[in-house]
């Protein structure tokens, strides 16, 4: 198989890269080369947002199997390069997202839920979810539906993380001592480990699956309390977590999953959206997910190879919840307002 990655350098994209690899394809990354290409591809550089950003892509005499896609800005850099490949590439699959969802979701949604008007194929950077959308018509405009898969993902985890999330919970136990920890401890979660999500993809591409797909793992494949005690026992077992209520957390103002990453109050429109989706299509077509112990204990080697600092996108806000926050929830739960005893 012969994939073309667009971006490759980061996250999912060099995942992707390296399960290609891993299965002996032949691998083209096209990059800004603001970060290296993986070992053992075929390099073209170009910027997508700039003008004539596509000459490389489009001088190069390649052709490919498979396109993978996972743009998340202006809308009309999915519709040039997608126009560009489609008489060149057979498919393409393009990492969407499930925030194209109409907000906001019921629980148990599937791929035939509403959604968000798309950001036109024209259109500069508007906001995410539309932005997402308007990505997806653009593939099914150039490649039609019978050509293209939408990969419709929710929380992605694993090493290569550059959005901060579990990092952040790597690195606050790996600090110890008592821990603001978000209950409930039996909280189902709904994520993908990144290096799964690259498999899946390249399955798709080779069974030449087509249409939109929730690609995370089924709801409560780990719960809150199994991805925190994870993060305990892989920095060394120094943290204490003291499971807090809910309301607790909210009243003192701290945001969910921005301040204390994954985690959305159960019951609550967010808890629906980003932990509840129906992914029987996904896994009816092959995805296989692995425990989150096994997600947790890479992503801290990884992190440890490269000296403890994840990488942070620019264009993504800063997760974690700020020390003295903490300090103040912990030291009033002690009055007996929802801070629970530490786990044993």
């Amino acid at each position: 198989m012969r994939l073309l990655m667009l971006g490759g350098t980061e996250f999912a994209g060099r995942a992707v890269v390296e399960a290609a690899l891993g299965r002996g394809w032949e691998v083209t990354v096209f990059h800004r080369g603001r970060h290296d290409a993986p070992p053992g591809v075929r390099s073209l550089l170009g910027d997508r947002t700039a003008p004539g950003g596509l000459a490389a892509l489009a001088d190069d005499p390649g052709e490919w199997d498979v396109v993978v896609d996972t743009w998340s800005a202006a809308p009309r850099a999915v519709r040039d390069t997608a126009r560009l490949l489609r008489g060149r590439a057979d498919r393409y699959v393009y990492v969407s997202s499930c925030s194209v969802y109409a907000w906001a979701p019921a629980a148990g949604y599937d791929e035939d839920a509403p959604l968000v008007e798309g950001a036109s194929a024209d259109a500069e950077q508007t906001a995410y979810a539309q932005d997402k959308r308007g990505g997806e018509l653009a593939v099914l405009d150039a490649f039609g539906a019978d050509r293209s898969a939408l990969v419709r993902s929710g929380l992605i985890l694993g090493p290569y993380e550059n959005v901060g999330r579990l990092p952040w919970w790597l690195g606050r136990t790996a600090r110890g001592g008592p821990v603001l920890a978000p209950g409930p401890r039996e909280l189902p979660l709904q994520y993908v480990d990144v290096r799964d999500l690259a498999e899946w993809i390249l399955h798709a591409a080779e069974r030449e699956l087509s249409g939109p797909f929730n690609l995370m793992s089924p709801q409560g494949h780990a719960t809150m309390g199994e991805l925190l005690d994870a993060c305990v026992r892989v920095t060394g077992g120094a943290a204490e977590l003291r499971w807090t209520e809910p309301d607790v957390i909210l009243q003192a103002g701290i945001e969910p999953w921005t301040e204390l990453p994954v985690w959305v109050p159960p019951g609550s429109d967010l808890h629906d959206a980003l932990h509840s989706a129906d992914v029987s299509r996904a896994v009816g077509a092959g995805l296989v997910c692995r425990p989150v112990e096994e997600t947790v204990a890479d992503t801290w080697r990884w992190l440890q190879d490269i000296g403890g600092t994840a990488p942070q996108r620019p264009d993504r806000t800063r997760k974690g919840l700020a020390p003295e926050v903490e300090a103040r929830v912990l030291a009033a739960g002690r009055g007996g307002n929802g801070v629970a005893s530490t786990t044993p």
